[in-house]
Parts: structure tokens; C-alpha cells; sequence
């Protein structure tokens, strides 16, 4: 019987999941925007329909696990399927114990489990996980941006390499599953089976695919990697149980792909961001806030606090803790090529390029923004144009680098948050989706959940002017 997909997938998606989903083990390294989280979830709709799973596991980083609750799975399970999903929380309140029980106990849906990442450095957390899989055998387990498990040593790598034993089908999803060597594969291909590499061990491995140099330094002896060898071998072993899709291969894609990263407030966030709304809805009431510009500098203040920094009253900048760099830095592991980066804040313009020099290199990237000598403007254009140029990052903010500029060497764009001027984001978009582009562009939104951040994005994505929404009847809902 033909399978009825919830979404029809495109071509290259179609593609990959005939050659994937009744594999025990698949590598899925489609680029960012491709949709491997679509493909993913047909596997686990479709196997749970032949009745080979009735259960599953999916691990995502803290930006992303959420998504796949509250949007990927609700948009591409198909309706005819009964299913119960039930996010994991590091509180293991009495509710929460009381709603994993049922969820490990029930015999009528399909049972999703949604894990981040990090709760495989607790001990809970693995025992949670643990637990569930050893009560429901028939279980696909996923590992979402897997390279969050390249590095061998970790904790969290272990544990999820363990628990991939007890799974029956079992996939890792990335766009670049090499972040910095071919060495970053072993542990992500480790966890789907060592036997499909052919290499029980880490430095057999090694011995394999790198070339080790004898290094001393004073009467220490060490091995260092100062090259790779057999590579086109490896790719041959990879391709048995993997499929590799770019955003230029897919002529089937839409000219713009649209994805966004959730990121969680810290709870210092949280508390300067309750501050600052219930001070907002005090000169609410006051009626202090009777203009379109005093609501939208509230608006713009509980975005920075989103952003991770908040303004003084004398006019200082007071860092708060933040995930958000994080999950750029996430984002951005995950991306090939060049990209721009649009930020609304000096702040945080020139905490990005800090952070970006220091993974990256210095002269991985530069900045654009009001402080940007006008004679030197020209020459970071020409610069990131050039393919041929170490320049990878534009860091920018969109009122300055947003018009009139070409930057079409770039097919991933990031923002870091949002303004609330249409035309800005309009105009922004297209400094790399215009004429000389022919490629797919990517577009990726850093979005705090519950909070300002997600009534930004979707006016903007419904093309609504917010400085005509924001006073009146609605003002309150703005701030709420």
C-alpha cells in the first residue's frame, strides 16, 4: 500500500526517503533548509504504519528540540496517525514523572519522546531516556544536529552511542556532518552502528583516514594529525548508509527557504524581562505610552533583554546570561558557505565578531554598521563578493548594510533578532536574493519563545506594518 504523506515532499526529499526509511541506520545530511526533519518524520509515520515502531526518540539541541513539538511534528505527522508527544523538562516534577509513566504505557498511539541534547550530561536525564527505551523496544531513536556528538570523549556523546545499542532504527540528522576534520565523523557513525564504518575503535579509525606525525616537545613524545588520507574510500563507506543534499541541488526548493531557531531565556532573562513588561504596562495604564514611538522603544527594550543585554539607566550596557550566542554559534556549525548575520545592536554587532574571530579567525569576518568608516565600506563588499577571500562573515546591522548593497556570495542569512520595520526586513532580505543570485537562499530567525520576539516574526511574515498595529486596543497585547 502506497504511503499518504501529511506534506507532499518535494523531489530530492521523496528521494531520500525511498532510499532511507526501512533502513535500521541512516545518516540524513541534508543542508540546513532541505528538510531532513520532514523526511525524518515520514520515516517514523511510515515505519509506525507497518507496525515496525511504536515509538520514538528524538534528541535535539536546546534551540531546536522545542521546535520539533510545537511545530515540525503537528505540520508533517499525518492526522490518521494517533500520537502522544511529551517534551522532556529537567524538573522531574510529579506532573512530569506522571506524564512519562502514561507515555511509556500507552498501547494506543504512537509515542514520541523530545529530549534536548544536554540532558545527556545529567544523570537523569540518561536515566530518563534509558528507562523508556528499555519498556519500548520497538523504538527509532534520532539524534538531531548530530554534530553535538562528534566529540568522542564527551559525556553526552557516551551515553547517547549507548542508548543507540537498546534502539531498533536509529538516524543522525545534520547539514555538515565535518566541522573541522573527517575525524568528526567517527563518533556520529559510532552511534548509528560501528560496524558500518568497519572500525570498532576510535584510533583504528584514525589509523585509517589520518596521517600521524611524531611530535616531541622537550623529552615529551606525542602523536599529532597533520593530514588525511583515503578519504574518497570513506565517502564510498558513507554512501551506503547516508544521503548528502545542498540547498543547490534541490531545483524543486522555493528561491527562499524559511526556518527559525528557538532560544530559551535564561532566568535572569526572565526576570529582567518581567521587570521591564510590567514597568511598560504601569506607563500603560498611566497613559505614558500614547504614541506609536514610545510603544515601539518598549517593544525594542524587551527585544534587547531577548538579545542578552539591557541599557541602564545612565546609559550603560549591562550584559545579562544568554543563550542566544550559543545558538548561533549552533546555527552556524551547521551552515556551508558564507553568511550574513544582521544584528540591531553596536552590543551585539561587535559581540558576534568577537566570538566568530575566536572559532572562525579574524579575518573570517567584519563588521557593518554606523561605525563603519565610509571609505572602507566598499572594500568589505568587494571582499566578501570575492569566493576567493577568507571573509565569510558579514555581521551587519540592517539599517546601514539592509539597502542598496549586493551580496550575493552569501546563501544563508541569519537575524540574529528582528526590527519592527517591514521594510527593513524586505530590504534585508534582499541584499543576497536578487539579481546574480542562483543559488536558494536560507533564512534562519534566533526567536525567544513567548516573548516579543514571536509577535515580531510573524507580523513579519505575514506582512503586516507593526508601527500601524501597535497603539490602541492592541497596544497591551504587544506588551504581553
Amino acid at each position: 500500500m502506497q504511503f499518504t504523506f501529511k506534506t507532499q515532499p518535494y523531489e530530492h526529499q521523496q528521494e531520500v526517503f525511498d532510499a532511507s526509511w526501512n533502513s535500521r541506520a541512516w545518516a540524513l545530511f541534508l543542508e540546513m533548509g532541505t528538510g531532513k526533519t520532514k523526511v525524518t518524520i515520514d520515516t517514523i509515520a511510515k515505519l509506525y504504519c507497518d507496525g515496525e515502531i511504536d515509538t520514538a526518540v528524538v534528541i535535539a539541541p536546546k534551540g531546536v528540540y522545542g521546535n520539533w513539538v510545537h511545530k515540525e511534528i503537528p505540520q508533517h505527522l499525518p492526522d490518521r496517525i494517533p500520537v502522544s508527544v511529551v517534551q522532556w523538562q529537567p524538573n522531574l516534577t510529579q506532573t512530569f514523572k506522571a506524564e512519562l509513566l502514561a507515555l511509556a504505557n500507552d498501547q494506543e498511539h504512537l509515542k514520541i519522546l523530545v529530549m534536548n541534547v544536554e540532558s545527556f550530561s545529567t544523570k537523569k536525564g540518561v536515566d530518563v531516556a534509558k528507562w523508556f527505551v528499555k519498556r519500548n523496544r520497538n523504538c527509532l531513536v534520532a539524534v538531531d544536529e548530530s554534530t553535538s556528538i562528534k566529540n568522542r570523549t564527551a559525556k553526552r556523546t557516551k551515553n547517547i552511542v549507548a542508548l543507540g545499542k537498546e534502539a531498533k532504527y536509529k538516524r543522525i540528522l545534520t547539514g555538515s556532518p565535518i566541522t573541522k576534520n573527517p575525524m568528526d565523523l567517527y563518533a556520529q557513525c559510532a552511534f548509528l552502528g560501528t560496524d558500518l564504518l568497519g572500525f570498532d575503535s576510535y584510533y583504528a579509525f584514525q589509523g585509517r583516514y589520518a596521517v600521524i606525525t611524531q611530535r616531541k616537545f622537550g623529552n615529551r613524545s606525542f602523536q599529532d594529525i597533520t593530514g588525511y588520507r583515503n578519504l574518497d574510500e570513506l565517502n564510498v563507506k558513507l554512501n551506503d548508509f547516508s544521503s548528502r543534499v545542498l540547498k543547490e541541488d534541490c531545483l524543486d526548493l522555493p528561491e527562499k527557504i524559511y526556518t527559525q531557531r528557538n532560544v530559551a531565556l535564561t532566568k535572569e532573562q526572565e526576570r529582567a524581562y518581567k521587570q521591564m513588561q510590567d514597568m511598560a504596562l504601569a506607563m500603560l495604564e498611566k497613559g505614558e505610552l500614547a504614541t506609536t514611538q514610545s510603544v515601539l522603544t518598549q517593544i525594542m527594550r524587551l527585544q534587547e533583554i531577548c538579545c542578552g543585554h539591557l541599557k541602564t539607566d545612565d546609559g550603560e550596557i549591562q550584559a545579562l546570561d544568554s543563550n542566544r550566542m550559543s545558538e548561533l554559534l549552533d546555527v552556524i556549525s551547521e551552515m556551508d558557505g558564507k553568511v550574513i548575520v544582521w544584528a540591531s545592536w553596536v552590543y551585539d554587532i561587535e559581540q558576534i565578531e568577537k566570538e566568530l574571530s575566536k572559532v572562525y579567525g579574524p579575518r573570517s569576518v567584519r563588521t557593518f554598521y554606523g561605525a563603519t568608516p565610509a571609505d572602507e565600506r566598499d572594500e568589505i563588499v568587494a571582499q566578501f563578493q570575492d569566493p576567493d577571500s577568507d571573509l565569510r562573515f558579514f555581521v551587519a546591522n540592517p539599517r546601514t548594510g539592509g539597502y542598496g548593497l549586493t551580496l550575493t556570495a552569501a546563501t544563508n542569512m541569519i537575524y540574529y533578532n528582528n526590527q519592527y520595520d517591514l521594510e527593513i526586513r524586505l530590504q534585508s532580505e534582499d541584499r543576497a536574493h536578487r539579481i546574480g543570485q542562483t543559488r536558494h537562499v536560507l533564512y534562519v530567525d534566533l526567536v525567544s519563545p513567548d516573548t516579543v520576539d514571536e509577535k515580531i516574526i510573524k507580523a513579519l511574515r505575514d506582512k503586516i506594518d507593526i508601527a500601524q498595529e501597535v497603539l490602541g486596543e492592541e497596544t497591551k497585547k504587544w506588551l504581553i
